[in-house]
């Protein structure tokens, strides 16, 4: 998930916030693994509880509650918790355009972000390769330069297309088309 998962307002304490809010724990439990559902229910109870005891305990609760559903959904994604961050953070230009495809329902804006950024890398690492081909024949240091360009392009081209062809939700070895 990007990095924003685990800042305050990402959209996990986001969920957990609501959930709160409206007593309803089923808001916050889709950012979960199902393994973690019982932990989350046991603290979203506890945090209940704890809010009512006044605005202290309120948000020593929540920090507690948002803290748990953020470790749980970090270990879901196989990483590591490291704490809560500040609301506000520079999460750079593709996730606030992913953000408003989702809430919009279009995905143009963020196919265009998308493809400018390929558009640019592929020409800059093709037009490098280039330029270093045309002295690849000087000597051998110039052409492992050019070798090392021209590999380079074509190995992240690869990469690149068989991530944009990964299904997330396939199975392995599946070839991950959709």
């Amino acid at each position: 998930m990007p990095p924003h998962c685990d800042s305050l307002d990402g959209p996990v304490v986001t969920a957990a916030r609501r959930a709160l809010e409206d007593t309803d724990v089923d808001l916050v439990l889709p950012y979960v693994h199902a393994d973690a559902e019982a932990e989350v229910r046991e603290a979203f109870g506890a945090a209940a509880r704890v809010r009512t005891l006044g605005p202290d305990a309120r948000k020593v609760a929540e920090r507690w509650f948002f803290e748990t559903v953020v470790r749980l959904h970090r270990e879901g994604e196989g990483a590591g918790f490291t704490g809560l961050k500040p609301a506000g953070l520079d999460v750079g230009p593709v996730i606030p355009v992913a953000e408003r495809a989702l809430e919009s329902g279009s995905a143009g804006e963020l196919v265009d972000v998308l493809c400018g950024a390929v558009r640019e890398q592929a020409e800059y690492r093709h037009s490098r390769a280039l330029a270093l081909k045309e002295n690849a024949g000087k000597d051998v240091a110039a052409a492992r330069e050019y070798v090392e360009a021209a590999l380079g392009l074509q190995v992240w081209a690869h990469h690149l297309y068989r991530q944009a062809l990964t299904d997330p939700h396939s199975r392995p070895g599946s070839g991950g088309h959709a």
